[in-house]
């Protein structure tokens, strides 16, 4: 297995590592012209897997290539090898990785002495996909998981955050929780992105059978096909698996159509781990409105009970002040009475109010 390392002067736009179907690699260190003279790709094509301009996902079925851009996938994929850019990632190295444990066709006829152990690799010997099919669902599991381990990963920081915030809501709470959602939007994009992707190839039949790379290639050499012998370092397939009808998409629809329904799976739940966070803000507003409306009712009680208050004042000021009156002669025991029966009015005026309000259902 070939050890990925790459040098500091390499830049991550010109470093690639090359696979091809006979287990070879190789680190390469080119610019887009050097790889376009490689590989049959136009300039447009090799734009969007600049990573500094940082195109949408994208699959590219072109008359030689596959052209893929899958988040920090990055990969150029023809019927005999495999371009991947800037395979030092920490996100590319398990994908570089599995390339070279499960894509390979495995020569049995291997020199006795020649060790292999070390590379592990896992080959399917029923399994007669064409080499850019198999490439491509090794980069569509790794995509998959990819994507798929990043919401674990924020469900596992949203759940108990949603938790502690319906015991305490609190700034720290609701900042914590702003944070998520605005994670939880970017990934629902770009994972819809990539689902889109693969939904649009699924709809186009046209665009399905651009995929078949190795088909076209043997119906393009066919006539030399019929009188020479097969390559020892391909597989024994006969010339007429390749050259099925055209319009033949059954293959690859099938493959596409098991990765968008995983991808569609982790895309319901985020919309489930969004509505989640949807369930809980109105379980706060509820709880919000529940604390307004008892304040209200505090505020209600509080003003009754001024208004009585004040009627209590307002009398007793009256006959309180220091001014003599005729009628208060001999009579200074009525300012008693008056005052109980002041206090005794301001009590059911108090009493009256709320009696009405919660008549009317406001407390």
């Amino acid at each position: 297995m070939t050890s990925i390392v790459r040098k500091s002067s390499i830049s991550p736009r010109n470093c690639w590592i090359k696979l091809d179907i006979n287990g070879h690699s190789a680190l390469l260190d080119v610019d887009k012209y050097e790889l376009m003279r490689q590989v049959r790709v136009d300039a447009r094509d090799l734009r969007i897997l600049d990573p500094i301009l940082a195109y949408p996902s994208a699959i590219l079925g072109r008359e030689e290539v596959i052209v893929l851009n899958l988040e920090h996938i990055k990969a150029i994929i023809t019927a005999k090898e495999v371009f991947l850019l800037d395979p030092t990632d920490e996100d590319v190295v398990p994908v570089v990785r599995e390339l070279q444990r499960r894509l390979f066709i495995i020569d049995t006829n291997q020199e006795d002495g020649q060790n292999n152990s070390s590379l592990e690799v896992e080959v399917d010997e029923d399994d007669d996909s064409p080499f850019e099919f198999r490439a491509l669902e090794i980069f569509l599991e790794a995509i998959c998981s990819f994507l798929d381990a990043r919401v674990a990963d924020l469900e596992m920081d949203t759940y108990p955050t949603l938790d502690e915030l319906t015991t305490m809501i609190s700034g720290r709470n609701l900042d914590k929780i702003r944070k998520l959602k605005n994670k939880i939007t970017r990934l629902t994009a770009r994972v819809q992105k990539v689902r889109e992707e693969i939904e649009h190839l699924m709809d186009d039949e046209e665009d399905m059978a651009d995929l078949y790379l190795s088909r076209k290639l043997v119906s393009a050499l066919s006539p030399k096909s019929h009188s020479g012998a097969s390559s020892p370092n391909t597989k024994s397939k006969s010339v007429a698996t390749y050259l099925r009808d055209e319009n033949d998409v059954d293959e690859i629809e099938m493959l596409l159509e098991a990765y968008y329904m995983q991808i569609d799976g982790t895309l319901d739940r985020l919309y489930t781990l969004r509505g989640y966070i949807d369930d809980t803000e109105d379980y706060m507003n509820i709880q919000i409105d529940n604390h307004r409306n008892q304040l209200i009712q505090l505020e209600l009680f509080l003003n009754s009970g001024e208004l009585s208050l004040a009627f209590y004042s307002v009398v007793t000021g009256i006959l309180g002040m220091n001014i003599k009156y005729s009628w208060q002669i001999k009579h200074d025991y009525m300012f008693k009475w008056v005052c109980i029966f002041t206090a005794i009015a301001s009590i059911s005026m108090f009493l009256i109010i709320v009696g009405q309000a919660r008549k009317k259902g406001l407390v």
